[in-house]
């Protein structure tokens, strides 16, 4: 017997045959639900139940226990269980469109990330800081970069992690020169900075992590309204953080900011922080109760960071994520 599901905000509705994902149930009777990955790594499909139940064939690396038990789902791993009702994140993104961009520089932040700056053709760029854009390659694949620099006119910065036989960013980035052109989808995704929850923020990253929250804090530099920042930022090595000393100056334009650099396997020398994100903010911070919590980077970071700071009193409708995945067919 199918069920019927209902989203709370808009008065859709549609039916998820027994055993059938929510999302495949959604997309195939014309329903919008937002997602990305669709295999329960990134988190952006979530949802709220208000009514009924669901279950899933495996837990998804992207909702903690906590998450389910406050009433959380993943609609692209989630079967109903019972007719439901859904609330569902309004999104007032400016819509996607496909775009030209011309290079204007590629340089190295460090021996496995560069620096992509593009001007993006077209018009006006309006985007929200913590959104993403695809680079459409010419296979038909696409690859994905999150803006690491606040709006401001057509020109975006990028921060490109090299994946060793990646088809962009080890082949096509490396012979990009300035004045080149890439076909691009721009902007994507639902991360963004939630200035209504009018609360102090802990912001970790791994690796390039780090370009989305980037973007939400250059948009508040010199803010009268900026509350409080922590941001935690893990590598492996010190040459993996390679913005450090740039973001070490934030403090003279963001409220109250506290930058703690965490490295997994430093050099005997390294005076800083020692282990993993998480762990580092767990022990700075017992009670995270009245904080809003921004992660991004590896979903094994991101699952492991929301487990524990879910313990430590965070409340899950204020942990927002963006989990780097990649495309199981071929590495980016």
């Amino acid at each position: 017997m199918s069920h019927r599901i209902s989203v709370q905000e808009t008065g859709a509705a549609f039916r998820a045959l027994p055993g059938e994902p929510l999302l495949e149930a959604a997309t195939r009777q014309g329903v919008g639900l937002p997602h990305e990955c669709t295999f329960g790594g990134c988190g952006t499909c979530r949802i709220k139940l208000l009514q009924g139940r669901v279950d899933y064939e495996e837990m998804p690396l992207a909702l903690a226990p906590e998450e389910a038990e406050a009433g959380y789902a993943l609609a692209c791993q989630a079967r109903a269980c019972s007719d439901l009702v859904i609330s569902v994140e309004r999104d007032d993104a400016p819509p996607a469109e496909r775009r030209q961009a011309v290079v204007r520089s590629v340089r190295p932040w460090s021996p496995d990330v560069a620096s992509l700056q593009l001007e993006i053709e077209g018009g006006a760029l309006q985007y929200r800081p913590g959104q993403y854009m695809n680079v459409l390659l010419e296979s038909g694949v696409h690859r994905s970069f999150s803006m690491a620099s606040a709006p401001a006119g057509n020109r975006v910065d990028f921060h490109v992690r090299r994946i060793p036989g990646g088809r962009f960013t080890d082949a096509a980035l490396q012979q990009l020169a300035a004045g080149e052109r890439l076909d691009v989808e721009i902007p994507l995704g639902r991360f963004r900075y939630h200035e209504e929850d009018y609360r102090p923020l802990v912001m970790a990253a791994t690796g390039t992590g780090l370009a989305p929250l980037k973007s939400m804090l250059e948009a508040l530099m010199d803010d009268a309204d900026c509350p409080p920042v922590s941001l935690y930022w893990g590598g492996r090595t010190e040459a993996d953080l390679y913005l450090a000393h740039e973001i070490r100056a934030w403090g003279e334009r963001l409220y109250e900011f506290d930058f703690v650099p965490v490295l997994s396997r430093p050099h005997a020398g390294w005076t800083g922080r020692r282990g993993y994100v998480q762990d580092a903010v767990a022990a700075d911070f017992p009670d995270l109760s009245e904080h809003a919590i921004y992660l991004c980077g590896s979903p094994t970071m991101i699952g492991a960071a929301k487990h524990r700071f879910l313990e430590l009193g965070a409340s899950a409708g204020h942990v927002y994520v963006d989990g780097f995945t990649f495309q199981p067919e071929a590495v980016a």
